[in-house]
């Protein structure tokens, strides 16, 4: 049979004509059901039952999260799937075996596959439903051991929510997409409590007594098992290091003193905690010191917290929430100190309350705001970012484009001050790239 799409470009064209709810905001109506996801697995035999897996979600730090599993399993000498997303420069990232991301000509025949099985089925599939089933047919294909999957919005109706996790992972839960998953916490955990299947392990990071009495429910109800963030393991220490964070962690079996994590924000100690536990649950069995510490050290996650140059302190951080806000006002506050103007380059989309994420900013000393718009159909326009962070006593001016906008916010820091893109992963990819031009050329 003759392939669909003869280059990467032409697959990529096709794979974007599809409907994307992550460019498109989507309603509780519009969510798709599983059935299409489900159909096109079982088009292509059902891949996702060839491997174990573990599945990821929460409002905040699955990425990470996703990436200590991955590095630390990886080092124990398995075979390591991961899914993820969004992607920070190319779909590629999304994809990955060991932690490489799939090479174009593996993405193009996945690609011409999907393409080939799309018309058996009932209606076209969503751009995250293609790559979605593209992930799982090709964990399949690479006969991975695990499949360290995240969800890409909540949990129950999550088109990953095909596969049945040995271990589920709820990292944190807090308001964030109300529109779709619900407007309380106690509902949003029962939408991403949805991922917790019959006999697996749910392993809990830090959340509130209410939520987790939501979790538990579930838990119960899927004859599941629980490890909880400071009743089943913890983090005893979590403290700054040069480069990261030193932690000690505790977990059934085990206790590990002085781990290194290379990302920085306390969060990342907890995220790191919660992966060490759901390594742990997945295997029955907790490693040694020497595998999990050299795992984490292997813990790379793009746009995260992530530090481009010093002079000036260049950050680009995914923060898109108010909890996420906060936790990187925390980071800075603790481990990045400058004696010049701190700038924030923002850029978020619709539905979002600005004041959400820059109050915890601008509290940290960040009083200079250059607004700018992501490239998506939801943006926000710049002019109420502004409009939002003048009511808090910041300056702010509004950026024809990212590009500019870092061009002017690292003027406006001098050598000695501080420039942080954030707000949306739209923006830190964007950002990421012009800013590393802008230090590439000095």
């Amino acid at each position: 049979m003759a392939d669909h799409f003869a280059s990467l470009d032409e697959a990529l064209g096709w794979l974007d004509a599809h409907i994307d709810y992550e460019r498109v905001a989507p309603t509780r109506r519009a969510l798709p059901s599983l059935d299409g996801v489900r159909s096109a697995l079982r088009l292509l035999g059902d891949p996702q039952e060839a491997y174990t897996s573990i599945h990821v979600t929460g409002t905040n730090g699955k990425g990470s999260t996703t990436a200590v599993i991955a590095a630390i399993l990886s080092e124990a000498g398995l075979a390591v799937g991961t899914y993820t997303s969004p992607n920070l420069h190319r779909v590629n990232e999304r994809i990955g075996r060991n932690l490489e991301a799939i090479s174009d000509e593996e993405l193009v025949d996945l690609l011409n596959r999907l393409a080939t099985v799309e018309p058996q089925l009932d209606e076209p599939l969503t751009r995250f439903e293609l790559l979605t089933v593209a992930a799982l047919a090709h964990f399949a294909d690479e006969a991975v051991d695990v499949a360290v999957v995240e969800v890409g919005l909540g949990g129950t109706w999550d088109s990953t929510n095909a596969l049945d996790g040995d271990v589920a992972v709820i990292t944190s839960v807090s308001l964030d997409h109300v529109q779709v998953l619900g407007t309380t916490p106690e509902e949003i955990a029962a939408d991403k409590a949805g991922i917790i299947k019959p006999g697996a392990t749910a392993v809990i990071g830090p959340v509130s007594e209410s939520v987790a009495a939501v979790i538990e429910r579930a838990v119960d109800d899927a004859g599941a098992t629980m490890w909880r963030a400071g009743v089943d393991f913890d983090v005893e220490r979590n403290r700054l290091a040069f480069g990261g964070r030193l932690v000690d962690v505790l977990i059934p079996g085990a206790r590990y003193e002085d781990m290194l994590i290379p990302l920085h924000g306390a969060h990342q100690g907890e995220n790191a905690a919660v992966g060490i536990a759901a390594v742990t649950a997945f295997l029955g069995r907790p490693l040694p010191e020497e595998i999990v510490e050299a795992g984490l050290g292997r813990v790379v996650v793009p746009g995260r917290l992530e530090v481009l140059g010093h002079v000036p302190l260049i950050i680009v951080d995914g923060a898109h929430n108010g909890a996420g806000a906060k936790a990187l006002a925390g980071a800075l506050e603790e481990g990045f100190h400058v004696s010049g103007t701190r700038v924030v380059v923002l850029g978020m989309l619709e539905g979002r309350v600005p004041e959400d994420l820059l109050a915890p900013l601008v509290a940290a000393g960040l009083r200079t705001v250059v607004c700018v718009a992501p490239a998506t159909p939801r943006a926000m326009d710049p002019e109420t970012i502004a409009v939002a962070a003048r009511s808090l006593g910041a300056s702010a001016t509004v950026a024809t484009s990212i590009e500019a906008g870092c061009t002017e916010a690292t003027a406006l820091a001098g050598a000695d001050g501080l420039v942080l893109a954030t707000g949306s992963l739209y923006v830190v990819g964007a950002a990421r790239l012009a800013l590393l031009r802008h230090i590439a050329e000095g």
